[in-house]
């Protein structure tokens, strides 16, 4: 079994996470620092996505480099999450200079988030401009801790519990790596074989196929239709290589494609799927346009484990939806 790896595997990135899960609470916001100079994009594929300075990262528009990605629960009340995160920047002197002195600043830190209104209980318990500071402050870059956690702490994945998943893959001397926050419609489980969609995660993560009583209790749950509210995988794919933001956006535009692997459905009318890019041009070889493929194919792959660590990771809440592991209560090997 290989290491699946971490988004801080990207030298220069730390992850930090915030939540609160008590007396009504069960929401959270992770937020990923990005090194100075690293260079961002974004792609959107949801119909119903909940961001903020989106827009900025177009190819098109005048600022290229991004200081931070704030991921959050919330819904549309808890993009307040990132004012938070501007703030514990622009004390650090980052961000875009826009006037004479040092502190004239203004953090680039591009948003989005995940449905999780009212699964702790209360409707009014959502991430603020504190969850974005805690989480920033808390940012290392040590393994990012995964499952039910951050922005992960009130997601659901085709009625499971949902969470946030990491991973990276080393290509043409450059790593490529990923963040999920899974919180979507579809499921990243196949209930035929109560195993990930993707199968090339499977040994990857030394997954055991669950016996049969296990598989009918995950049938029971991903086989069933569940209502649809609003839900979205959002999350950030980077790399160490040298791109440009149109580059960086197709790096995105990739790692879609590994979400669409692991999740099924995905990409639906109600998500918000939306994944930022983000390159770092700290180590490696040049980027001819062979290697630029081998990137996207890399974010994809990583991407997709990302969103299957995501939920296989996850544990069980008092008064939420099972996790995948509280249904696998015996295994026996792979066949």
């Amino acid at each position: 079994m290989s290491e699946p790896g971490h988004l801080v595997d990207v030298e220069g990135l730390r992850v930090g996470h915030a939540d609160r899960r008590r007396g009504g609470w069960r929401t959270g916001t992770t937020v990923v620092l990005l090194p100075e100079g690293c260079i961002g994009g974004v792609d959107v594929r949801g119909g119903a996505p909940g961001t903020r300075e989106t827009d900025v990262l177009q190819p098109e528009n005048l600022v290229e480099r991004l200081d931070a990605v704030c991921l959050t629960g919330g819904s549309a009340y808890g993009l307040a999450a990132a004012d938070g995160v501007m703030r514990w920047l622009e004390a650090r002197g980052r961000g875009v200079k826009v006037g004479p002195a040092d502190h004239w600043v203004v953090p680039i830190v591009p948003s989005a988030v995940i449905f999780d209104l009212g699964r702790g209980g209360r409707f009014d318990a959502r991430p603020d401009a504190s969850f974005g500071w805690r989480a920033a402050q808390a940012a290392a870059r040590r393994p990012e801790r995964q499952g039910t956690v951050g922005a992960g702490t009130g997601a659901r994945s085709g009625g499971l519990q949902g969470g946030v998943g990491s991973a990276s893959v080393q290509v043409g001397g450059h790593c490529v790596a990923a963040l999920a926050v899974v919180n979507s419609a579809g499921s990243v489980i196949d209930p035929d074989t109560g195993l990930p969609h993707d199968r090339s995660t499977w040994r990857m993560l030394g997954l055991t196929r669950p016996d049969a009583p296990a598989r009918r209790r995950i049938a029971a749950v991903v086989g069933t239709p569940h209502p649809s509210a609003l839900n979205t995988t959002i999350g950030v794919v980077a790399t160490t290589a040298l791109l440009d933001k149109a580059g960086a956006r197709r790096l995105a535009m990739a790692a879609h494609d590994g979400l669409a692997r692991a999740i099924r459905p995905s990409h639906l009318l109600r998500d918000g799927d939306t994944v930022f890019g983000a390159a770092t041009g700290s180590s490696g070889p040049p980027v001819d346009l062979t290697a630029r493929d081998a990137l996207l194919a890399a974010a994809a792959d990583a991407f997709a484990l990302a969103c299957t660590r995501a939920v296989i990771s996850a544990t069980g809440q008092a008064g939420g939806p099972p996790a995948w592991r509280d249904l696998v209560m015996s295994s026996s090997p792979l066949g």
